[in-house]
């Protein structure tokens, strides 16, 4: 047990012997202990947070053209209210629309299915035997066929939440505008809290404050530009639900490598569906192949050039791991969150890097 306790002694001087290095770990600490416990109330403040990093830029560019702050900070809300409305009550209607009559052609596509299983089941019957061929379609038809059920009760259910929407869309406008308007004045006033000797989380602030800020501008450029190539190409062939899936496919960016790899399975099955195999299913898939590697080896370096270099298991162990604390929340910020590890760790006391 003394040994123990002489070790746990050597092992804290070791890593905390330094004032900052214990500051810069409780404020850590208090940080991610809040969202984990805070995490669904705060959720109209970190959205707004958010929308107010991806709003700075342009303020920042309406005031290098002489434009007042107070001036440009109202442009970027008008922007911002305009776009939301629109996504409100232009795309909402779409998508849900399109995702009804998914959900109503799916015993359809599970009868194709079917049909297309028992082809293969005459021609390989050594490997695929009926009852498999029975099983698969029975789980298929027991899951797909209760998604239109669930889409039906999810919407009734949802009535009650209808004030917490709206109360949001008030909300979430406001907090952005004050964020754009006080924000020098807010970080003032958090980092009043603060001991004036702060070397440490400087550091690490001006580190991540750059990264974030790229990042949420750049997955926001990113996401409109994907989703809009996939829209277009699919409309260009005639595919049904082509604003479903380009939606998918433009937030499947937000997961690197798994997003583009699970969402290349509705694309498919539907381009099956829709035109069996033919040419125009193939056509469709090289389309969505360019798509995707001209987003992989273009876009993605020119949008996040001044990224810190992670490991893709780095980036992959990050995503299930926040993604898993925070939801969706912690997959956006799986790759900042990344980057705070990596600059803490960059930034920590060198007898920490010495182990």
């Amino acid at each position: 047990m003394m040994a123990v306790r002489v070790l746990l002694k050597r092992w804290s001087e070791r890593y905390f012997s330094d004032e900052e290095a214990v500051i810069l770990f409780f404020v850590l600490l208090l940080g991610f202990a809040g969202i984990i416990l805070l995490g669904k109330m705060l959720a109209p403040f970190l959205a707004s947070v958010v929308i107010a990093f991806l709003l700075n830029g342009l303020v920042h560019a309406l005031e290098r053209w002489h434009i007042p702050r107070m001036l440009a900070v109202s442009v970027a809300s008008c922007l911002f209210i305009g776009v939301l409305f629109a996504a409100l009550f232009i795309l909402l209607p779409l998508i849900w629309n399109q995702l009804l009559g998914l959900s109503r052609e799916l015993p359809g596509m599970i009868q194709v299915g079917q049909t297309w299983l028992a082809s293969l089941q005459d021609t390989y019957p050594t490997l695929i035997s009926e009852s498999h061929v029975n099983a698969w379609v029975a789980q298929a038809g027991q899951e797909l066929g209760q998604i239109g059920q669930k889409l039906i009760s999810a919407s009734l259910s949802s009535i009650p939440s209808m004030m917490a929407l709206i109360v949001y869309l008030v909300l979430v406008p406001i907090l952005v505008f004050f964020l754009l308007k006080d924000q020098g004045l807010l970080i003032h006033w958090c980092a009043s809290w603060l001991p004036n000797k702060r070397r440490m989380l400087g550091q690490v602030w001006a580190e991540m404050d750059k990264q974030i800020a790229n990042y949420i501008r750049g997955k926001a450029i990113e996401i409109v530009i994907v989703g809009a190539a996939t829209y277009v190409g699919l409309v260009a062939f005639g595919m049904q639900y082509a604003a479903l899936l380009a939606l998918l496919v433009g937030l499947s960016v937000l997961i690197p490598y798994i997003g583009a790899a699970v969402v290349t399975v509705p694309v498919a099955l539907i381009a099956i569906f829709q035109f069996g195999w033919s040419d125009t299913f193939i056509y469709i898939m090289i389309t969505y192949g360019i798509i995707q590697a001209l987003d992989g080896n273009v876009l993605v370096p020119l949008l996040f050039s001044e990224a810190v270099n992670l490991h893709p298991v780095a980036i992959i162990l990050a995503v299930l791991f926040f993604g898993g604390l925070w939801g969706f929340w912690g997959v956006f910020f799986a790759i900042p969150l990344a980057t705070l590890c990596k600059a803490v760790l960059n930034a920590w006391p060198s007898d920490f890097s010495k182990e």
